[in-house]
């Protein structure tokens, strides 16, 4: 058994995959699942139901409804067959499927679904018996039985299987007496019903939830001797006999009472049957069988979830078991305490149709988990009992279809109730020991994206991928957040650190690669991460460039700090070449020589101005990205031409103007005039008050170490600067004129 999701170690059952003890196929499935399908609507409702729709009618209601269920009992028996299944049911299932986020957020409203569903069966049979005997009170009855019920639950799972013979025994009673009654009078059988009866669809939703009773085999898989046999066999031939049941009831009713006397009368099965008492008992039988399958069913739900650590850590003791069946005795008794409190408020009729809800939202995932395993085609997915995915997808659809149709508020607000809890969990970033689906899904959509991209560029959506050479996170830590800033979780950067050859293994890089990545995730950044051994950082870098990507999306800008280390500038300079020539675009961060106040906001982005061909269009871009993050959204963009004189500015403003009103890049142009002063000596007054300051680099030739000791000396004292080397200026013109 895999570790539980808060560290905690559940007690396992046994070794293997089979229980030495353990409730079999016939007691720990099929019976209660059996049970709960032929319920109190079989006995009070489908009169109701045959006389509003007819004979054909009810035939068609109840294949579509036990199509439905049919459809979810295999994709349960699917996944059931791949796994084994431990305490929890349909929890256990959706959270090794599909996540334990997805798992707790149907879990919790799965186990109040369960217990709350405890008190409107327990409160059903009170108001039935009170019925009969008069003089009972109706509070006291509903909770001495669900007492009884939870002490039967406490005491041992196996004696309350073996008490739910007895109820089969009532209602196979039931089901003879009226197999062997007769009619009412001479009746002519209504093929479809009265004329002013119900809308189709409406019946068919009031007739839907009788058939939805396989969680209450699933949700014992904890004591099954053997879950991955007795699931599969147990569901599949519970839906199989109820499907039979229902499709003979409606030829008796039909036959043997007008339509206006089924509708009219609940309990017109009494009448009709040869021996009316039995009738009565079966009813009886439905409910507290049902009780018993819900009280059976909601604790293990609710110890799973313990275990699973989805519950806070004040709950945890939930999750400890009992006796050498691993009984949720701690469980069950807080289920009593929720059960007692919502049989003494009394009136559930409000929430009883979000309840539906919940168990039809169970369905509809568990659906989609099999669905999704089977599509994606897993080589761990290896079901012994195999469906086509297409199957589940169907049987989902049904589901939602089913859901709307029966009520569509209390479908909104169940699908938010489970939204928030999903929500909830997955805030709480928990870890789990065992992987889901969701890998598989991002795997395929990755591959499908990729091969989607093509070879063709596309201005429009260009964004830059950059690989950013910063080594530790720890040491150059401006670098990442200057890449952050540009991405806006949007585009893709790779963080980078380059050891010495011979200094760690695969083991040791991979472990790096883990901790530089957690420490990126503690600080809110969204980054890949790669570790590579290289004899020196410039041969290492080359050879990212060469190497690193998938398929299309490979780094196209190398982000880079400043070298001011004189004995390794021709080496550093000789990288940009190289880079320059891979047809990568290199941006190279220099911290600025005089900080920002830390009680000031960025005010001012200066971008110096060369024309769209001269690294400006790349320049541009960028400094619009930077512009666009939280912290720089005040900041004015302010873009920098020096002119020979006062004749020259005049028509550099124009066209300035023009630039930013073509490209809708909200920048404000500066004109300077040079008058004889030289550009370093305006560069420095001008950009003095900048947060940041944008400047490009001419392109590499054999004097470019001389050039870049000149680039360097004319930044010294200014602010942060970003030097922007662009491998091809026309793709970035593309990219701004782009409408």
């Amino acid at each position: 058994m895999p570790p539980a999701a808060n560290g905690s170690q559940p007690p396992p059952p046994v070794s293997g995959e089979e229980q030495t003890s353990g409730l079999g196929t016939f007691g720990g499935v099929y019976t209660p699942s059996i049970l709960t399908i032929l319920g109190v609507i079989m006995y009070l409702r489908f009169g109701w139901v045959v006389g509003n729709v007819g004979l054909l009618g009810s035939l068609i209601i109840v294949t579509l409804a036990c199509s439905i269920t049919l459809l979810t009992a295999l994709s349960i028996s699917a996944i059931a067959t791949d796994r084994v299944v431990r305490v929890g049911g349909a929890y256990y299932m959706i959270s090794r499927s599909l996540g334990i986020e997805t798992g707790g957020a149907v879990g919790i409203p799965l186990y109040f679904a369960q217990a709350l569903s405890v008190a409107l069966y327990t409160i059903g049979f009170a108001e039935s018996v009170v019925s009969a005997f008069g003089f009972l009170n109706q509070l006291y009855v509903a909770l001495i039985v669900t007492v009884l019920v939870a002490v039967l639950a406490i005491t041992s799972a196996d004696i309350a299987v073996k008490a739910q013979y007895m109820i089969m025994a009532a209602i196979v009673l039931s089901l003879l007496s009226l197999v062997f009654g007769g009619p009412l009078s001479n009746t002519q059988v209504e093929l479809w019903g009265i004329a002013d009866g119900e809308p189709f669809w409406q019946v068919f939703a009031v007739f839907f939830p009788a058939v939805t009773g396989i969680m209450a085999g699933v949700n014992m898989s904890g004591d099954l001797k053997d879950p991955s046999r007795s699931i599969p066999k147990g569901t599949l031939a519970a839906v199989g006999t109820g499907y039979v049941i229902y499709m003979v009831l409606p030829v008796l009713l039909a036959s043997r009472a007008d339509a206006g006397t089924l509708v009219s009368d609940p309990l017109v099965m009494q009448r009709i049957a040869a021996w009316g008492p039995a009738i009565l008992l079966g009813v009886w039988g439905a409910t507290l069988s049902s009780a018993i399958g819900s009280i059976l069913g909601a604790p293990r739900v609710l110890q799973a979830l313990a275990r699973d650590g989805v519950l806070p850590v004040w709950l945890s003791f939930l999750g400890k078991g009992s006796g050498a069946n691993d009984e949720p005795r701690l469980g069950t008794a807080v289920t009593l305490v929720i059960v007692v409190a919502a049989v003494y408020v009394g009136d559930l009729n409000l929430i009883a149709p979000v309840l539906t809800m919940f168990f039809l939202t169970t369905y509809l995932v568990l659906n989609v988990s099999a669905g999704l395993e089977g599509f994606l085609n897993s080589p761990s997915f290896r079901p012994l009992f195999k469906v086509h995915w297409s199957l589940s997808a169907l049987g989902a659809l049904g589901c939602l279809a089913v859901m709307l149709l029966i009520n569509p508020i209390a479908t909104l607000l169940a699908g938010a109730i489970v939204a928030a809890i999903f929500f909830w969990l997955q805030r709480r970033e928990m870890q789990t020991a065992w992987g889901d689906v969701r890998r598989g899904i991002w795997m395929l959509l990755l591959r499908t994206s990729l091969f989607q991209l093509g070879h063709s560029p596309d201005a429009k959506n260009w964004r830059p991928n950059f690989l950013v050479l910063s080594g530790s996170p720890m040491r150059r830590w401006d670098l990442i957040k200057f890449a952050n800033a540009l991405s806006h979780n949007r585009g893709l950067f790779t963080v980078t650190n380059i050891l010495p050859s011979g200094s760690r293994g695969v083991t040791q890089q991979k472990d790096m690669e883990t901790t530089i990545d957690n420490y990126l995730r503690d600080r809110g950044v969204q980054a890949l991460v790669r570790v590579l051994t290289a004899p020196d950082p410039y041969e290492g870098a080359e050879r990212l460039v060469e190497i690193y990507g998938l398929g299309q999306v490979v780094p196209d800008t190398v982000l880079m700090g400043d070298s001011e280390n004189l004995a390794s500038r021709d080496r550093y300079c000789q990288l940009i070449t190289r880079l320059h020539k891979a047809n990568r675009n290199v941006v190279i961060f220099r911290a600025g020589d005089v900080g920002l106040p830390p009680w000031r906001s960025y005010r001012q982005i200066d971008v110096w101005w060369g024309g769209l061909n001269n690294n400006g269009s790349l320049m541009l871009i960028l400094a619009d990205l930077l512009r666009a993050d939280s912290e720089w959204r005040e900041a004015t963009l302010c873009l920098k031409l020096v002119v020979a004189d006062e004749t020259a500015a005049e028509q550099a403003r124009k066209n300035l103007d023009r630039l930013t009103d073509d490209l809708r890049v909200r920048a404000k142009p500066s004109v300077l005039v040079a008058n004889g002063r030289p550009f370093e000596a305006i560069f420095q007054a001008s950009s003095a008050q900048a947060d940041r300051i944008f400047i490009g680099m001419a392109i590499p030739d054999q004097d470019f170490p001389s050039y870049y000791e000149r680039l360097q000396a004319r930044v010294a004292g200014l602010p942060s600067t970003v030097f922007v080397l662009a491998a091809s200026e026309s793709k970035f013109t593309n990219v701004l004129l782009e409408d």
